[in-house]
């Protein structure tokens, strides 16, 4: 369905306007309706987020196809986030709302005058807290929730995960069995994939100049956060379980987290970048994409690293073997197998035909999982929602 015609389908279930909410900053303010067979979809996003990760990227882009399809989307966002600037930045609604704590009333109070003045169709919340955020600030709204779940594990709290929720979008199959398995009914859950855009020439960041390595190294790449849940705590267990013929060859390029400079694990030299912007600039120069993550919701780091044609290596853990196909697009290990990792970085790293063919293949497969597909499939659980929801819904 088109954008057009959701319009068109949705229009006639517009709720009629509140008065106005005086603290609401007067630059929130809805803007003038047009005719109501063309309305568009009203939304409100929350995301607690105060750094930009993997989940803030996806409620980015969300939110800017929606406001370019003509909807109508306000993002609720920690205050001085990389989020809230990134709006700012591309002139979509925002408003800034610190969630600190999982109960914090005055979060739910500021959220709940937003949505009074706002009046969405659907409040859409994208992580633990922006959900217990909006389960709060909702009561008595009659406005339907929508939370995205983005990790595999099973979750716990009857009443968080309970009737209150319309529907939960997992961005993965795997995420989807852990609702099932904590209670949530399959019925009330949709697949999603995160989608990311499609890369555009630009500039190879030459980290070899950089950081002063020799010409024939090899790249391995790990991005994200540099965190133990993203399996940073077991580069040094792979790396010295690498050959030392193949080890002495390899360098490793970390983008992300705040530390910059010389680092050194399991005996391979290593450049810790830092947070970089340019996630595709830096990323496209690379050989390799090492992601040790031991529970991976479905790892969008991966999928950049695919549509770059860089060949990533990662354990068959959640989300990653929907994503990567072994020896077709990419190489999986055994989970929490640190020495089956090493060995598929050694298999990658003698075999530039396999490197090649990983890359030619990891590109089609990467092009499957983009934005215009997240966009659609996610306004395609609220065109359900509010369809079921209106007055004179059959």
């Amino acid at each position: 369905m088109t954008a057009a015609s959701w319009r068109r389908s949705v229009g006639s279930f517009r709720r009629p306007p509140t008065a106005d909410c005086p603290l609401v900053p007067p630059h929130l303010h809805p803007p003038p309706r047009t005719p109501p067979h063309i309305l568009s979809v009203r939304i409100v996003h929350l995301d607690s987020g105060r750094h930009w990760r993997g989940g803030q990227r996806q409620v980015f882009l969300l939110a800017a196809t929606q406001r370019d399809d003509g909807h109508e989307p306000l993002v609720v966002a920690a205050p001085h986030s990389p989020l809230a600037g990134r709006l700012k930045t591309q002139g979509i609604a925002s408003a800034a709302v610190e969630m600190r704590a999982d109960l914090d009333l005055i979060a739910m109070r500021r959220v709940r005058r937003l949505v009074t003045k706002w009046q969405p169709d659907i409040v859409h919340a994208h992580d633990a807290r922006a959900h217990a955020i909006a389960l709060g600030a909702l009561i008595g709204a009659g406005v339907p929730l929508v939370v995205t779940r983005r990790v595999p594990f099973v979750p716990n709290g009857r009443l968080k995960y309970g009737s209150h929720v319309a529907h939960f979008i997992a961005i993965s199959h795997a995420v989807q069995r852990a609702l099932v398995r904590g209670g949530v009914a399959q019925s009330r859950s949709s697949v999603v994939y995160s989608g990311v855009p499609a890369p555009t020439p630009g500039t190879s960041r030459d980290w070899r100049t950089e950081a002063g390595w020799p010409a024939d190294t090899l790249l391995c790449g790990i991005v994200g956060a540099m965190t133990a849940e993203k399996g940073v705590a077991r580069l040094t267990e792979i790396a010295a379980a690498i050959s030392p013929d193949v080890r002495v060859k390899l360098r490793l390029v970390l983008l992300g987290g705040s530390a910059v400079g010389a680092d050194s694990f399991g005996g391979i030299s290593a450049y810790r970048a830092g947070f970089v912007d340019a996630i595709y600039d830096a990323m496209a120069g690379l050989d390799m994409l090492w992601h040790p993550s031991g529970a991976e919701g479905l790892g969008t780091a991966v999928i950049d690293a695919m549509a770059l044609g860089v060949p990533p290596v990662a354990f068959a853990t959640g989300g990653l073997v929907e994503l990567v196909e072994s020896g077709v697009s990419g190489l999986l290990a055994p989970p929490d197998d640190s020495r089956a990792f090493a060995r598929e970085v050694e298999r990658l790293a003698t075999d530039a035909t396999l490197r090649q063919h990983l890359a030619a293949l990891g590109r089609a497969r990467a092009a499957q999982f983009n934005v215009r597909r997240m966009v659609d499939g996610t306004n395609a659980v609220y065109q359900t929602l509010i369809g079921s929801s209106a007055p004179h819904a059959a």
